[in-house]
């Protein structure tokens, strides 16, 4: 059975730091680029950064390049995003996903910046 649990997300103060962590099971991870998305009230799902397998290309949005950071640990089936610099603009769901051959989606975290 496939699943991508995120944890780490929670309320945090502006210019704050979390890492969101995303752990998945029942595919070969190694195989598959993972990517983070977020989902804010009333705003489409827009992605936010993405690691291919190995490592080999990252990419972030310009709107958090310089703050996030994405890392994969294939070893943990982990994909990590620290995120620092924390504005109120990042509150959102935080969604990990998986593509190659399939796509998956974990079920999200929520992160809320105060500002």
């Amino acid at each position: 059975q496939v699943q991508l649990v995120e944890s780490g997300g929670g309320l945090v103060q502006s210019g704050g730091s979390l890492r969101l962590s995303c752990a998945a099971s029942g595919f070969t991870f190694s195989s598959y680029a993972m990517s983070w998305y977020r989902q804010a009230p009333g705003k489409e799902r827009e992605l936010v950064a993405v690691i291919t397998s190995a490592g080999g290309y990252i990419n972030y949005a310009d709107s958090v390049k310089g703050r996030f950071t994405i890392s994969r640990d294939d070893a943990k089936n982990t994909v990590y995003l620290q995120m620092n610099s924390l504005k109120a603009e990042d509150t959102a769901v935080y969604y990990c996903k998986a593509a190659n051959y399939y796509t998956y989606w974990g079920q999200g975290t929520q992160v809320t910046v105060s500002s």
